[in-house]
Parts: C-alpha cells; sequence; structure tokens
C-alpha cells in the first residue's frame, strides 16, 4: 500500500522510516528492534488462545498467571505528555488475576512510548473496575479530556460498552477481547483470536498431504468458537470432516467421547484437539489406548504452548500454531529489568498498541486513526509476529507452527513475516 497519507511519508513507507528512526536511536541499548511495530510492504494473508490469553468468555484464560500486588493507579494517571491523547482503559482495580494482568498491561503500554524515545503522545489511564459500567464511564470521562483514540478494554463486555460511547463521537477502539461478537466497524480487537490458530494449523496439514479430519471439541465457550473456525477451514482447503464429537469437562464423558472418534479414526489424517492442558492430554492417552496410532497427526491451537504439554509423552510430535516465542522472550527480559516482575502474557497488547499509536502518530498526520490506516492491508509486525485489522474489527496474525517435544515446541513452519499478496 502507497496511498499518500498527510504527515511523515506515504503509507506504511512513512511509518518504517518512523521506526527505522526509532531504532537508530536506541540501538546502543539494543532494546528489543524486533518489538517495535513496524509497517510491512507486501499485501495480505490471515494468520488462540496460549498461557495467560484470555479466552471468548469473561475469564482468563491462564489461571497461574504470575501473582503480583495489584496497586492501581489513581484516576486519571496519564503516561507520556504528548499533545496527542489516547486512553488506555483496563481493569486495575478488579480482584484477582484480571488485575494483575491489568497492571501488567499498563506497564507495558509505559515501556512502549519509552522505547519509543516519549513520541508526542499522551495516554489517559482509566480503570473499568472489570465491569461494563465503569468501561463506559471512563470511556466517557476519557473522550471529554479529547482521547482520539480508545486502547482497551480487555474483557467483551466492557469492549462493548465502550464502542457504545466511542462509536457516538467518531472514535475509533482498539480492544482486547477475544470475542469477535464485540467487533465492527471502528471496534478492533488486537487479541489472539482463536480463529486465527486455527486457521493457520489447518493451513499447514492441508499443506503436509492431510486431507480428512475428525475432532475432539470441549464444550465451553472457545470450542465453540474453534469448532466453527475449523469446520470452515477444512471446507475452504478442500478437505473433509469425517468425525466430531464434543465434550464436557466430566472426565469419563471426556474418555466417552476420545473412545467415540477413536472407532472412526481409521478414516482420518488427523485430529484435531482444541484444548488446554487440563484436557488435552487426557483425551490423547484414551485415544492412544483405544487403538490410535502415531499415524493420525494430532492438532492444536496455542493453548498447548503449555509445560504441562510438552511434558506429557503422548502429546509428543502434536502440531499446534501459536506466535513464535522469540519476541515475547526479549519482551519479557526488558519488562523484567524495568519493572522487577514477570509480565502477563497478555502484557504485549498494550505494548504493541501503544507503539503503533506511537509509529501512527508519527508518520500519518491527522489521518493516524482513520479506518484507511488502521485496516491497511500491508499490516502492521509487532512483539508477538504480523497482525493486521479486517475492516469488520476483527484481527488476522501470522503464526508459526509448532512441533510438540519433551523440551519444549520445535518450529517446524515459521511465522510468515508479512501477508501475502491478494489474500
Amino acid at each position: 500500500m502507497t496511498t499518500g497519507l498527510p504527515g511523515g511519508g506515504s503509507g506504511v513507507q512513512g511509518v518504517r522510516m518512523a521506526l527505522s528512526q526509532h531504532q537508530n536511536r536506541n540501538s546502543a541499548a539494543q532494546w528489543g528492534r524486533r518489538a517495535i511495530l513496524t509497517a510491512l510492504a507486501g499485501l495480505t494473508l490471515a494468520g488462540c488462545g496460549a498461557i495467560g490469553r484470555n479466552s471468548p468468555g469473561e475469564a482468563l484464560d491462564n489461571p497461574n498467571l504470575p501473582q503480583q500486588q495489584v496497586t492501581a493507579p489513581p484516576p486519571g494517571t496519564l503516561i507520556g505528555s504528548g499533545t496527542v491523547k489516547v486512553a488506555l482503559i483496563l481493569p486495575l482495580s478488579a480482584q484477582g488475576n484480571a488485575g494483575s494482568v491489568a497492571l501488567s498491561m499498563k506497564n507495558a503500554a509505559e515501556m512502549a512510548l519509552l522505547e519509543f524515545n516519549n513520541p508526542n503522545i499522551q495516554i489517559l489511564v482509566k480503570d473499568d473496575g472489570g465491569s461494563p459500567q465503569g468501561a463506559q464511564q471512563a470511556a466517557q470521562q476519557a473522550l471529554e479530556e479529547g482521547a482520539e483514540l480508545i486502547l482497551g478494554p480487555l474483557f467483551a463486555q466492557a469492549v462493548s460498552a465502550t464502542a457504545q460511547v466511542a462509536r457516538a463521537r467518531g472514535v475509533p477502539v482498539i480492544g482486547f477481547s477475544t470475542d469477535t461478537t464485540v467487533a465492527s466497524r471502528g471496534v478492533y480487537l488486537l487479541s489472539f483470536l482463536p480463529e486465527s490458530d486455527v486457521n493457520r494449523i489447518i493451513e499447514y496439514a492441508v499443506s503436509q498431504g492431510k486431507r480428512s479430519f475428525a475432532a475432539l471439541i470441549p464444550d465451553n465457550a472457545y470450542g465453540g468458537v474453534a469448532e466453527a473456525a475449523f469446520q470452515q477451514a477444512v471446507a475452504r482447503r478442500g478437505g473433509r470432516v469425517v468425525a466430531l464429537e464434543r465434550y464436557p469437562s466430566d472426565p469419563a464423558r471426556m474418555a466417552e467421547a476420545a473412545r467415540r472418534i477413536a472407532q472412526q479414526a481409521s478414516r482420518a489424517d488427523a485430529i484435531f484437539i482444541p484444548d488446554g492442558a487440563d484436557g488435552a492430554p487426557q483425551i490423547v492417552n484414551t485415544l492412544l489406548a483405544s487403538g490410535v496410532t502415531k499415524r493420525v497427526q494430532l492438532l492444536g491451537t496455542g493453548l498447548w504452548d503449555d509445560p504441562r504439554v510438552f511434558a506429557n509423552s503422548s502429546m509428543s510430535g502434536g502440531w499446534f500454531a501459536a506466535p513464535d516465542g522469540t519476541g515475547f522472550r526479549n519482551f519479557a527480559n526488558r519488562y523484567r529489568t524495568r519493572y522487577g516482575g514477570e509480565p502477563a502474557r497478555t502484557a504485549t497488547l498494550a505494548y504493541d498498541a501503544a507503539a503503533l499509536v506511537a509509529a501512527l502518530v508519527k508518520t500519518q498526520g491527522t489521518q493516524r486513526f482513520s479506518e484507511q490506516v488502521l485496516t491497511n492491508s500491508s499490516g502492521f509486525a509487532g512483539i508477538d509476529g504480523v497482525f493486521r485489522f479486517r475492516a469488520d474489527g476483527t484481527s488476522e496474525r501470522g503464526l508459526a507452527v509448532l512441533r510438540v517435544t519433551p523440551s519444549g515446541p520445535q518450529a517446524v513452519a515459521p511465522a510468515p513475516r508479512n501477508f501475502a499478496p491478494g489474500t
């Protein structure tokens, strides 16, 4: 995309120039050049749930997020002193993991601006308390204070409440929920969507000669989203679903579903199991005990990116889609140095959102947060790889395909560096 846009260059090239200048200023410190967003020169392609991601429901996926004392900033906390105002709405005073994650995301946004050498931005940090009512009040306050863009909130209902307020003022929202039902024109989701994982793993499996698929789907919100994406992805690539079973969390009924699939496994090239470490290993153990051989390829989503999965020998050899972990590891090292603790996995979303804002403010002039700029089909590159926003508010990510091994994930297909032309 080379459409001329006001301020600092044409389209994505202008963003790239801004980021290049930033990287040169900070080369001595070597602070994560890949982590800062940079626009990509190519055109389009399509890219859930790893440790610490929030699920399509309102609960956080990872119950083992690092616990830390939550000291929420007071209402009206500011990050930066620039003239362009954007809001960051998070559940900072919420209890438990939600508050811990929110604080980590707030820190990450602050870190992005520091690493971008304090751009012309002022982030208005607002606490929604984890409720839709709180989000609505926070959004109203931010807009009254001049916010041109809203980053957050974290939960789906809070995003919807924020969107109602922002839409009336023509202000775009970049939310962090993984529930695609809250996405819409002008309400974009910068999150780890299950659809990206499913599309990537099915695409790769088909490229490796897999044509017939069976599936064992957890009977929950995440499973419902993954199942729909699975059916569509298989059909789109000319494959066929030969068997599909849903299962509850009850171990006995889970085993029953696995045994039913095992009876039909001879017709399948691969078995798709979009569940995490609490369910997938039990399912696979039952499949193997029921006579399913390793000839049938196991497929999963980013929920498999868990030490408990790698430690289970029955899972070895399975493929799953997830972001390349290099970016997060580099980010986490810098975060620990600055804040003395472990970042939540979702902290990269806030970092990328703030860095994207910084780049667009520097390069895109008055059109910086326009639909044309935000939905640039070339996309952007962040800590967790390339991503782009669709016009309907959903997002696509470029993901790696990883193999489960006892020593951890091993890449079998790298994450794309850009989006393929015409996709």
